[in-house]
């Protein structure tokens, strides 16, 4: 009987089987990504324990970020990390929203600066350039962070969350809800 160990829910590899190879990852972050086929003109390349198991149990993982002109990182959390975001070129807007009370701390921020997003906060950034792409790399504290994108989460859930609710919630027409709920909310 083989029994494989598992530690935070992936396979651990027998130290003894290691090699350098589990420890490497030829991600290519330093080639931009294609952002023109997303509609919100931006694409996210994550690194983290599914795509490098090396991470496991380290609590780190990476994401680079591309964003197309004007393009934005739409809000979203990631419930088992904190962030931090290098901005590698370009101009963004970016920011985050304390709980209770909803205070948001925001940013214009240029190549070469630094900015956090804490655990769990709603956070987004947008590329400012109307003309220009611009990149940034992101530093996450987690090997495994996830990502709850909001829009989606609302308006994207199966089955979808009532009608009902979610008119009252953000205080407007249902057939604004239907039409929210109608457009492609891809994960």
């Amino acid at each position: 009987r083989v029994y494989m160990l598992r530690v935070n829910g992936f396979a651990c590899k027998d130290p003894m089987a290691a090699t350098p190879e589990d420890f490497f990852n030829a991600a290519m972050l330093d080639q931009p990504r294609d952002t023109k086929a997303s509609k919100v003109r931006s694409n996210v390349t994550n690194i983290n324990v599914i795509n490098f198991p090396g991470l496991n149990t380290l609590g780190i993982s990476l994401a680079r970020i591309d964003y197309g002109p004007l393009g934005v990182n739409t809000p979203h959390i990631h419930p088992r990390a904190t962030e931090l975001l290098t901005v590698l070129e370009g101009t963004l807007y970016l920011g985050f929203v304390t709980s209770n009370p909803n205070r948001l701390f925001s940013k214009i921020v240029k190549k070469g600066d630094v900015f956090v997003f804490p655990k769990a906060m709603i956070h987004f950034q947008m590329n400012l350039a109307h003309d220009k792409p611009a990149a940034a790399l992101s530093s996450l504290s987690s090997q495994n962070p996830g990502v709850i994108s909001i829009a989606n989460a609302v308006f994207g859930s199966k089955p979808p969350i009532s009608d009902d609710v979610l008119a009252t919630a953000f205080q407007v027409e249902k057939d604004l809800i239907h039409w929210l709920q109608s457009q492609f909310w891809g994960n």
